[in-house]
């Protein structure tokens, strides 16, 4: 089985890597994408219906809903694997958050894990990251419109949402790529000059560019959602109740395959290299080269692609499985797919 954790939202992402004829080719593994708990694509998240029998059944979870770990996912998704009738992972690869959602489904759940990889990711969660994340949050409860979290039957929390994504949008990119995109151009037809505090002036390209990010997730993303995940993501520690990273990790009996982004501010490269020095055979890092920062593994397609192929046994084109090995596999192979948010 070759598991793929996806990103935080959307139902089809990281085109070119998973699909028909792709190297996670949907033809030859049977793909499972779960949305992340507490999303709000499909799992249970806080604008979910509470069920009958439970207090304040028939009314949205809102500020009632707990607070779930990356390794609370870890454990409903086994669940599911377990009602599918899924006895390994081929491989289990993810991105992002969805990265340490792979890394986690090693740990929690060695005996069904083949292969392993962690693209863009660190074993737990940084300081930096934790502060990004608070920012982030404040930015939501802080909106008139918050409500405490039970916003559901009147406006929702819109402009602390798009302040949200401002913030975390900027740590997807890189300092140069937002340098050399942007620079101090002005937005076309605006002013930067002049203004008052009351009449702000014109904007730059770059605030337009994040105004226009932030206005695009506000279409599509619950506010609740977005603390979820911020708050799994701030969550995150593979080491967490098991001792030091090397311990937590050496029950693992899994082909292992680490990627870092070489401009990434997010998740920086030497978090993976930290990760890949800790398991029980250290493996090397491979690095993808973009000028996009984190988001470069979204972007840089074809260096994501190769790393997987590697990893998946499938560079040999001359080497591709009979269609009844295609179909052996099929039946034994799972794909989850997981990782940062889809941009």
């Amino acid at each position: 089985p070759a598991p793929l954790i996806r990103a935080i939202e959307s139902d089809g992402w990281w085109e070119g890597i998973v699909g028909p004829g792709s190297v996670v080719d949907t033809n030859r593994y049977f793909v499972i994408a779960p949305n992340i708990l507490g999303g709000c694509y499909g799992s249970t998240g806080p604008a979910s219906i509470i069920p009958e029998g439970y207090p304040g059944a028939g009314e949205h979870w809102g500020s009632r809903f707990p607070q779930v770990s990356i390794r609370d996912s870890v454990r409903a998704e086994a669940h599911l694997a377990r009602a599918l009738g899924v006895n390994s992972f081929r491989y289990v690869i993810g991105g992002s958050l969805g990265g340490a959602r792979a890394l986690e489904w090693a740990a929690t759940n060695p005996e069904l894990v083949r292969g392993c990889a962690v693209i863009a990711s660190g074993p737990s969660a940084t300081a930096e990251q934790i502060s990004w994340a608070h920012t982030q949050n404040i930015a939501i409860r802080s909106d008139a419109n918050f409500a405490g979290g039970d916003y559901y039957a009147g406006p929702a929390p819109t402009a602390g949402l798009a302040l949200a994504r401002r913030i975390a949008h900027t740590t997807y990119r890189s300092p140069a790529e937002l340098e050399h995109r942007f620079g101090r151009e002005e937005n076309r037809g605006e002013n930067t000059v002049g203004g008052s505090l009351g009449e702000p002036r014109g904007r730059y390209a770059i605030e337009s560019y994040l105004d226009h990010h932030g206005a695009k997730l506000v279409e599509r993303f619950d506010a609740n959602s977005y603390l979820a995940v911020n708050e799994a993501l701030i969550s995150h520690d593979v080491a967490r109740g098991r001792g030091t990273l090397a311990q937590a990790l050496a029950h693992t009996d899994c082909e292992w395959t680490i990627a870092a982004v070489n401009t990434d501010r997010l998740f920086f490269p030497h978090e993976s290299h930290r990760l890949a020095e800790a398991l029980p055979t250290p493996v090397p890092v491979d690095i993808i080269e973009s000028n996009h920062g984190h988001d470069g593994f979204l972007i840089e397609a074809k260096q994501v692609e190769k790393i997987l192929a590697r990893a998946l046994g499938v560079e040999d084109e001359s080497a591709a499985p009979s269609e009844a090995q295609r179909e052996r596999e099929a039946l034994e192979s799972m794909t989850r797919l997981y990782g940062a948010v889809n941009r």
